[in-house]
């Protein structure tokens, strides 16, 4: 089985980006097939180590000379892809014990994490997966929570990933409507 990376790995990686805001900066001018890797790979961070919303991704710019609905879908479809898959990371590594993100989210002047734990777990024990989905599905709350706190019940790796994968796309579509009548979303 391989390894995962370690917090601190992934963390230096963040750092060769400029840290997170150089990373959050990438996202938003992300163009090209590189553009979409850097979704991959900045969806997959939130899901388990950076306490980041990922609406971001809507921002990015792409210009694979595709028409536009095209192209937001394909950011939709490869960020739930990149979540799905830190999801998993998520999953393996917590499996309810919360990382140094989690840790350091709790130390904050907001009670943020734990009531999302609070909630997230009672969500999951009404309605298990759909549950995931849903509290996932909440625009612009860091995933990294929701996905530690849930671990703590489940055991199915691909039904984790695969309700990690429908609240991410949910929640990019509501965005993307919400901010449609703005802005050139979806």
């Amino acid at each position: 089985m391989p390894s995962i990376p370690t917090t601190a790995v992934l963390a230096g990686e963040v750092a060769q980006f400029g840290g997170i805001e150089g990373l959050q900066e990438a996202v938003e001018t992300a163009t090209g097939p590189l553009g979409l890797a850097i979704i991959v790979v900045y969806s997959f961070l939130i899901a388990f180590v950076l306490p980041l919303p990922s609406e971001v991704v809507l921002a990015a710019p792409l210009d694979l000379g595709l028409p536009e609905l095209i192209e937001g879908t394909l950011i939709v479809l490869v960020s739930g892809l990149g979540k799905a898959a830190g999801s998993v990371v998520a999953f393996r590594l917590g499996h309810g014990a919360s990382g140094p993100v989690v840790r350091r989210l709790r130390e904050s002047r907001y009670d943020a994490v734990e009531w999302s734990e609070r909630r997230t777990v009672s969500i999951a024990r009404q309605y298990g997966y759909v549950g995931l989905a849903l509290a996932l599905s909440v625009p612009f709350f860091p995933d990294t929570i929701s996905i530690y706190a849930f671990s703590v019940l489940e055991e199915d790796y691909v039904k984790f990933a695969a309700a990690t994968f429908a609240g991410s796309v949910g929640r990019l579509l509501v965005v993307a409507g919400l901010l449609a009548p703005f802005f050139e979303v979806l």
